[in-house]
């Protein structure tokens, strides 16, 4: 259905009544009321909506488009991509493609927006389109004026009917209203909870566009999942499903909307959903379904609880301090339960202080370490050269080496470390590494570099000489990629020996063929990588050891123990927490 008949006014006519924008103030219509005469049809045709090549695409059968970014609302995300297109503009940088590319003079109009008109002030009340024209031809570059107005009351959150009375100026004057304007006065909108606006920018963008790119649609779902009228952000989620696979952000605004009216089933019915099509849940969501299930009763919704908890230890989650405290109080919320939660530090043992309960060994068995070294030799070593970036003559030369000096106690990433503090040398980093490690008489393989050997001012040739005196030294070429490295070494040195390294080995675990391979893998890695990071003065490294016992969330049935962070992390990080929360029940 055309927004504009070119055939019926009165039908136009009737369009704009259903859509309820007529203006409440007399002589002032609103958003595309356009109530003047017009003699003839061909006069109406210049009024007109035409697709334009300034107007948003259609996303593709893949959902392509942009995506709000995680933990960020719509209009911070819309902020944050116009922030990077000016910058990159200011800059001079290239702009990177997508699926749907801004001209270089669109890019240049983002900049002057951004950062030329960052003081213009919203009028308090609707305008004439008299008035709204003698404001943009006294303005410095008409051609962006109603672009700027719009950011500007989005950022002064003006009232919705002062918005209105700028885009039926706009209509009126070209008969035309970009994608981008419509997106921009729907931000408005669902700032301020225009549930029912909302809706009639919905019908009318569909109206005209058919198909919307994904960024309209999180601001649509968004705002109506905040709403009073929450459930029609599920009508709009089915009308994606028909076009696309909804993205995080659309199944995360109508989780959080059924949560919050405690309607668990179906949250959970769309949790579900949004994990068979490989969506990752944020910890944000995975907190809500805590927060909106505290004192409710039943079986299955326990058993749907503790099945994100399950999720957190099969993906290495770790809750950070707020959502831990929502498990803790969801547990002792529960009627009739008996839950008790404390917060504690897991003895070095493995040993919960709390209830005595021993926290399973970090340590693969015999079984499952040679099967994960078989793998990871055949997946990763020899299976691809993606992220290797070596020679075959290079790397036949590094086993040899190897196999020569077996078996080491730790192997160090010398290149990683010798980075940890910017303001000392990078060979006193890594000889401040090496000496504090060789203390306990372990033997030491060191990954370094061949540059490493050329006298300079970051690699002094007498520390490097004094340094190979209590390590053993393998230097690749400078351009290698020496995770390669690191793994064989530790793999074939046994279980008992561990490598120091601040990488996260997540491309070699993407490059395992199975996912109980890569649940091995990590498990691997929180057993035997060493953590460091300089002290608060910069003078030392700080090692924290490897744990004998394993940091994920663990159950026995009347048990539960869930480690945390004091912070939220948005990235993995190889860093397990030290802090925990035991939940027993009485």
């Amino acid at each position: 259905m055309a927004l504009f008949s070119q055939t019926s006014l009165h039908g136009f006519q009737a369009l704009l009544w259903k859509c309820r924008m007529l203006s409440p103030i007399s002589g002032c219509p609103q958003l595309f009321a356009v109530s003047f005469s017009i003699p003839s049809r061909e006069k109406f045709n210049c009024f007109s909506f035409m697709t334009s090549s300034s107007a948003a695409l259609p996303v593709g059968p893949k959902g392509a488009g942009v995506v709000p970014s995680k933990k960020r609302s719509e209009i911070d995300y819309e902020e944050k991509a116009w922030d990077k297109k000016a910058k990159e503009v200011s800059e001079g940088k290239p702009h990177s493609s997508s699926s749907v590319t801004a001209p270089k003079k669109e890019l240049l109009t983002h900049a002057l927006l951004k950062h030329q008109f960052t003081s213009v002030q919203p009028p308090e009340k609707p305008l004439q389109a008299e008035e709204w024209n003698r404001l943009r031809e006294g303005f410095q570059s008409p051609e962006v004026f109603e672009e700027v107005m719009l950011n500007s009351m989005v950022k002064h959150n003006s009232p919705i009917d002062v918005a209105k009375s700028l885009l039926t100026y706009v209509a009126k004057s070209y008969g035309d209203i970009e994608y981008k304007l419509l997106v921009k006065y729907l931000v408005l909108c669902v700032q301020q909870r225009q549930a029912s606006e909302i809706l009639d920018v919905h019908d009318i963008m569909k109206g005209r566009f058919k198909i919307l790119e994904s960024g309209a649609y999180s601001l649509i779902i968004r705002g109506l999942s905040n709403s009073d009228q929450w459930r029609m952000a599920l009508t709009i989620l089915e009308e994606v499903k028909k076009i696309t696979i909804p993205s995080r952000t659309h199944y995360e605004s109508c989780i959080k909307a059924a949560s919050r009216h405690q309607e668990m089933n179906l949250a959970f019915e769309l949790y579900h959903e949004m994990l068979a099509n490989n969506l990752v849940p944020t910890l944000d969501v995975l907190q809500a379904f805590f927060d909106f299930s505290r004192g409710m009763k039943g079986a299955e919704l326990q058993k749907e609880l503790f099945g994100v908890l399950l999720y957190l230890r099969d993906n290495q989650l770790y809750p950070h301090k707020t959502f831990m405290q929502s498990i803790k109080l969801w547990f002792e919320s529960i009627p009739e339960g008996n839950w008790r939660g404390h917060l504690t530090n897991i003895k070095e043992s493995g040993q919960c202080p709390v209830c005595n309960h021993q926290l399973e060994d970090s340590s693969l068995t015999e079984e499952e370490y040679n099967n994960l070294r078989e793998k990871i030799i055949r997946d990763v070593i020899h299976g691809t050269d993606t992220f290797r970036k070596t020679s075959p003559q290079e790397f036949e030369a590094f086993q040899k080496f190897v196999e020569n000096r077996l078996p080491f106690d730790i192997v160090i990433d010398g290149l990683n470390v010798s980075h940890i503090n910017a303001k000392k040398m990078q060979c006193e980093n890594l000889f401040n590494a090496v000496n504090y490690l060789a203390k306990k008489n372990t033997r030491l393989l060191v990954l370094g570099r061949k540059h490493m050997l050329i006298n300079s001012s970051n690699w002094k040739r007498k520390i490097m000489e004094e340094m190979q005196t209590k390590a053993h030294f393998f230097f690749a070429e400078n351009i290698s990629e020496d995770d390669a490295f690191l793994l064989y070494a530790t793999l074939r040195s046994g279980k008992h020996c561990k490598f120091v390294t601040r990488d996260f080995l997540r491309d070699h675990k993407a490059c395992l063929s199975d996912s109980p391979t890569r649940h091995l893998f990590r498990k691997w890695q929180r057993g035997c990588q060493i953590a460091f990071s300089p002290s608060a003065e910069g003078k030392h490294i700080h090692f924290l050891p490897a744990l004998r016992y394993d940091c994920v969330v663990q159950t026995t049935g009347d048990t539960w123990h869930i480690p945390y962070k004091d912070f939220f992390e948005e990235k993995y990080s190889y860093q397990v927490p030290r802090k925990w929360l035991c939940i027993q029940q009485k």
